[in-house]
C-alpha cells in the first residue's frame, strides 16, 4: 500500500452540508476500495490565484490516505465526474514527505 495526499477544491457556492457530503463521498470511495484515511483537513474558503470557472475563491480540502495504486485512477475519475470539484491533485508521498506530513499533523494537534 502506498501513501498519498490529495488536495481538491470545491465550488464556493456550495452549502456547508453539500461540502460535507462531497468530502464524505470521497472518503467512502477510498475506504470501500481497501484504502485508509490517515488524516483530513478542511482549509476553508480561500482566494484562488486565478479564476476557475469564473470563480475567484473555493473551498480547499486535503485527504491523506493509504491505498493500493490502482485506486488512484478510479478516484481521479470520480473527481472528474463530480461537478462540485473544480480542481484536484493527488501526490504519492515518499519517506521525506511522510515525515513532513507527520510533523504537520502534530503541529496542528498542538494548536487545537
Amino acid at each position: 500500500m502506498n501513501h498519498y495526499e490529495t488536495v481538491f477544491i470545491l465550488n464556493p457556492v456550495l452549502s456547508e452540508t453539500q461540502i460535507e457530503e462531497a468530502v464524505q463521498k470521497f472518503e467512502e470511495f477510498l475506504t470501500s476500495r481497501k484504502g485508509a484515511i490517515t488524516s483530513k483537513e478542511n482549509w476553508g474558503l480561500k482566494k484562488l490565484a486565478y479564476p476557475i470557472q469564473n470563480k475567484k475563491s473555493a473551498f480547499y480540502h486535503l485527504l491523506e490516505f493509504t491505498a493500493p495504486g490502482e485506486v488512484i485512477d478510479a478516484l481521479e475519475v470520480e473527481f472528474r465526474r463530480d461537478e462540485r470539484v473544480m480542481r484536484y491533485l493527488t501526490v504519492k508521498l515518499d519517506k521525506h514527505a511522510l515525515a513532513w506530513a507527520e510533523k504537520r499533523r502534530k503541529k496542528l494537534k498542538k494548536q487545537a
